[in-house]
């Protein structure tokens, strides 16, 4: 399946460099109920994220070994793959996005991107004892050049 990466305008007026370098970044997941708006800001502004339960936690998961690099004008944000398993049930979900935990530039938990997880689009149905893997590109989650 095809997913589709779509960015937040905010996101590329507050990208600062060194704040990421020691960010928390977190991925949550949404239902189709939420509409995408490259207008929304903050965390507070998202709808429709999955509630705790079935293997996912409210408030998502933090991406791991995350990194920040720069080679020849043009930084990379990187991280571990990011991994939900359904347990009791089969978590559903149609997004999932990034955001900053913390405030950068005066904005509250900012988000990242939004990513459409089947390009269909289509919800996404992870069964009991299987995973939800979202599987970062070698190159990296994004590039800014």
């Amino acid at each position: 399946m095809t997913a589709t990466v779509s960015f937040y305008n905010n996101w590329k007026a507050a990208v600062d460099e060194a704040v990421l370098r020691s960010a928390t970044v977190k991925a949550t997941l949404h239902s189709s109920s939420y509409t995408f708006s490259a207008a929304h800001s903050v965390y507070a502004d998202l709808t429709n994220e999955l509630a705790t339960a079935l293997g996912y936690t409210s408030g998502g998961a933090t991406l791991a070994s995350t990194t920040w690099g720069q080679t020849g004008g043009t930084a990379t944000f990187d991280a571990a793959d990011t991994v939900w398993t359904a347990s009791g049930g089969s978590i559903v979900a149609r997004r999932a996005v990034l955001r900053v935990v913390g405030t950068i530039n005066g904005q509250v938990d900012p988000l990242i991107l939004s990513i459409l997880l089947d390009a269909t689009p289509a919800d996404i149905t992870c069964t009991d004892g299987n995973a939800i893997t979202l599987i970062w590109n070698a190159l990296g989650i994004f590039t800014l050049g």
